[in-house]
């Protein structure tokens, strides 16, 4: 296959973000559903909600354990919180599927997986939610929701076309089933194998990041720093994929700008005295 396309703002300038008028009103700029945390990891919701808002998302809603919710609502009062029943290792109970299905129905952009535990929980609740989730949203997959992806492929396909999975390299040997040095040997190998065997674009992080289309199309970011390999860090690139998704950016587009945006702004951090 031919070599991925370098991620500039060159390249960017060809692939506008819909541009949102003076006047227009918070509902027409999309609305983001968050769904993440735990009772050990609240804040990874918090991170994301944060990130949809400033990557210009109408609106944000937060999907987390009952424990959580009071104090993501304090610390984002913007945000409108669902608490959810929790189960005893602090994760979201899968029973939560059916309500958070119908959540989806109104959103433009969902993000799920960050600050998740309770694996077995997550599995359960990860296949329910994406065999009966509502509406046309764009699914932002991420972190723990990444690792049942693999056994629920036939609940995947009816949200063709919309899809966007951001793996490091732990969870990239969980989606494809390999060790991880066959995939550091090769990311961008293992982002095109991953966009193509789960339709879905594909943002595989590293030092190096490579995005895959399912069509093999690949663009690579250099940019960014080592300060973005830190905690929440992938939260964070979660909520502005989310934002720019509910927009009306296309997922491809969305991923791109996305990884372009979180990449620009660690280097501009490091940049300060």
């Amino acid at each position: 296959m031919s070599a991925p396309a370098s991620l500039t703002p060159e390249l960017l300038r060809g692939m506008p973000l819909p541009d949102h008028q003076q006047g227009a009103d918070k509902n027409s700029r999309g609305r983001v559903l968050v769904i993440a945390g735990s009772r050990e990891v609240p804040g990874a919701a918090l991170l994301t909600g944060i990130a949809a808002l400033r990557a210009g998302a109408g609106k944000v809603q937060i999907a987390a354990p009952a424990s959580a919710a009071p104090h993501l609502a304090m610390a984002m009062p913007e945000a409108r919180v669902f608490p959810l029943a929790e189960t005893d290792a602090g994760g979201i109970d899968p029973a939560e599927a059916a309500m958070l299905a119908r959540r989806c129905g109104g959103a433009d952009a969902v993000v799920f997986g960050p600050g998740m535990m309770d694996p077995p929980a997550l599995a359960a609740l990860t296949h329910r939610l994406m065999e009966t989730a509502e509406g046309e949203a764009a699914f932002i997959l991420d972190a723990g929701a990444l690792a049942a992806l693999a056994d629920c492929r036939d609940a995947l396909r009816r949200h063709a076309g919309r899809l966007m999975l951001t793996p490091h390299l732990g969870e990239m040997c969980g989606l494809l089933g390999c060790e991880a040095e066959e995939i550091a040997a090769d990311p961008l190998a293992a982002a095109r194998r991953a966009a193509a065997a789960f339709g879905a674009v594909v943002d595989m992080k590293g030092g190096r990041s490579f995005v895959a289309s399912p069509q093999g199309e690949a663009w690579s970011c250099d940019r960014g720093n080592v300060g973005l390999a830190t905690s929440g860090s992938g939260d964070t690139l979660a909520g502005i994929v989310a934002g720019l998704a509910a927009r009306g950016a296309p997922p491809l587009r969305a991923t791109l700008w996305g990884v372009f945006l979180h990449a620009e702004a660690g280097d501009r951090l490091g940049r300060r005295p």
